[in-house]
């Protein structure tokens, strides 16, 4: 089995997959088999981190052979390291940083500022789209990442998250607070817990509906069409159902891009 690790600001998302002789056929092997999400402290330890993984892994963990990680969260990327070291280092595995063979290029004017999981979403949507692609992932940030129909990562946008928001508006406004973040009766909010959860939802909506299309615009002009949007991130399904750009929810999308930069490196 393949472990893919995926630390990010908010959660570590784990997932499994099938890989080598228990695979018959090639097509399985990007199945995700079973996948887990954990609470994100930037203070935890190697061995906390190992720990918790294992405790949530149970049988699972014995059967891992080959390990895909990437981390946003720079405070845990030495802890991963160190973690996969100490508790799997007779394992083959692949940590996403700078150097590591991910086959996309990066048509930007820096690439080394391009952080692991856009490379990573990058991989995976032009593995299941043969197509220009744009993703939204619905995160700490609301990352916008725009990709050539020849999987070539050509840049992108950055919005503050909705949580963030959320928690922002909150602190800010003495007689605001925080609300569960579902879908209102109506836009127009009759009481304050409404008028949040409509401003929040639907305003996000339109947020990215109006990004995604000067996007598609811009890329269908230079590049050509058609273009395939995609939502992922533990957010999406709350704007995904609202939102009118959106044409594939793929939660798994990053795990997806783990495996595949896997069977670059390793070929299983």
């Amino acid at each position: 089995m393949l472990l893919a690790i995926d630390v990010g600001n908010t959660n570590i998302v784990l997932g499994l997959y099938a890989v080598g002789p228990e695979v018959a056929d090639a097509e399985l092997s990007t199945t995700l088999v079973r996948d887990w999400r954990m609470r994100t402290e930037p203070r935890m330890t190697a061995d906390e981190m190992a720990l918790t993984m294992r405790g949530l892994l149970g049988d699972h963990a014995d059967r891992i052979t080959g390990i895909a990680a990437l981390s946003t969260v720079p405070a845990l990327l030495r802890e991963l390291r160190v973690m996969l070291d100490r508790y799997w280092s007779k394992l083959p595995r692949v940590v996403v940083e700078p150097g590591v063979r991910t086959g996309v290029p990066l048509l930007v004017d820096n690439p080394k500022e391009v952080g692991a999981d856009r490379v990573i979403n990058t991989l995976a949507a032009h593995h299941l789209f043969a197509t220009n692609c744009v993703v939204v992932d619905f995160g700490t940030s609301t990352n916008i990442d725009v990709i050539s129909a020849k999987g070539e990562f050509l840049g992108g946008a950055f919005a503050p998250g909705i949580e963030i928001s959320l928690d922002a508006l909150a602190a800010r406004a003495a007689q605001l607070r925080k609300v569960e973040l579902v879908r209102p009766r109506s836009v127009i909010g009759k009481n304050t817990v409404e008028c949040l959860q409509s401003g929040i939802l639907f305003g996000f909506a339109g947020q990215v509906d109006g990004l995604v299309r000067r996007i598609v615009a811009e890329l269908e002009t230079s590049h050509g069409g058609p273009t395939t949007v995609l939502a992922t991130g533990g957010l999406a399904p709350l704007v995904v159902s609202e939102s009118t750009t959106i044409d594939h929810h793929v939660p798994d999308l990053t795990l997806l891009g783990l495996r595949l930069v896997f069977a670059r490196n390793f070929g299983i």
